[in-house]
């Protein structure tokens, strides 16, 4: 890898792997692999990925092996309070949307509880014993802390022990292993940030590309290009309807003098009662399209 391309450290496997590997993608990049898929190089841009163990990103960066890193904010929470000088090192750029999930305390389904102090004296298996510590600081709980590389959903069934501190997504390998979700203790995301080191001239002009970039695929991915046919007196009931939007394009139609053609970006979710709502105020011919990329 040459000094002279900014590189990023990205999870080498599973959702996280491939939703950041097409967010560059839809960034423009051309990627190719290397034989052994841990490195992959963009032919159109001078940017390599090198793909590792998420817990591994954040030392890359530290050491500066790598620029940026794109990973889980619960295994960089969990790297800055291993070691509090991690959190000197790192800058936070912006969450990405995707690799949501859940930090939770989850039981054996048996199991019957009231309250979060169900877990006083209990055996807990995590593979985040820093972020779990933390927690039982705080709700002022004692409890024996198992700490797991991986398959943290078994210790239960083994006896190892009496509950869980474990990532949540859809929540199917929780009640695979006959448990259920007690407390939610962090919510997470996929976020991209980077060393607080500066860079040098060239790569931030590199970096300041593909953030703009990473910054328009993101909104456009918020955002719908709404179509339709509405009354002109009807404008001002339409604006207040329709979320997060921009002002519209107001177009004349053709053989009709009071009804007009409106084209409007939405920069929010746009669910069936809002077009219902349109409907109401007198909007016909309703299409809703998605944003492939978005510039300010």
């Amino acid at each position: 890898m040459s000094n002279l391309r900014l590189k990023i450290a990205l999870q080498k496997k599973g959702r996280l792997s491939d939703d950041s590997i097409e967010l560059l993608r839809r960034c423009g990049l051309k990627l190719l692999s290397s034989k052994s898929s841990l490195f992959y190089s963009a032919e159109n841009y001078p940017i390599d990925l090198l793909l590792v163990r998420d817990d591994d990103i954040p030392t890359l960066i530290q050491d500066g092996i790598c620029d940026l890193g794109i990973v889980g904010d619960n295994v960089l929470k969990e790297k800055t309070q291993v070691n509090l000088e991690f959190s000197s090192c790192f800058q936070t750029i912006m969450p990405l949307n995707f690799g949501r999930c859940r930090l939770s305390i989850a039981v054996p389904k048996d199991q019957e509880y009231q309250t979060i102090d169900f877990l006083q004296n209990k055996r807990i298996a995590t593979s985040y014993p820093i972020l779990l510590q933390q927690f039982l600081k705080q709700e002022n709980i004692t409890a024996q802390i198992v700490s797991i590389s991986g398959s943290v959903e078994i210790a239960p069934g083994l006896n190892m022990a009496d509950a869980i501190f474990d990532l949540v997504s859809t929540g199917r390998t929780l009640a695979e292993n006959n448990l259920k979700e007690l407390y939610v203790v962090l919510e997470s995301q996929a976020v991209f940030f980077k060393s607080t080191s500066e860079f040098n001239s060239e790569k931030k002009k590199i970096y300041d590309v593909l953030l703009k970039r990473i910054q328009s695929v993101i909104k456009a991915q918020e955002s719908k290009y709404i179509l339709f046919h509405a009354p002109r007196d009807a404008i001002s009931k339409i604006r207040e309807i329709l979320p997060g939007c921009e002002s519209p394009t107001i177009l004349p139609l053709e053989g009709s003098e009071d009804k007009v053609a409106v084209h409007v970006v939405s920069r929010e979710s746009v669910f069936w009662n809002t077009l219902e709502k349109l409907q109401t105020v007198g909007a016909s011919a309703i299409l809703v399209l998605p944003v492939e990329k978005m510039m300010a």
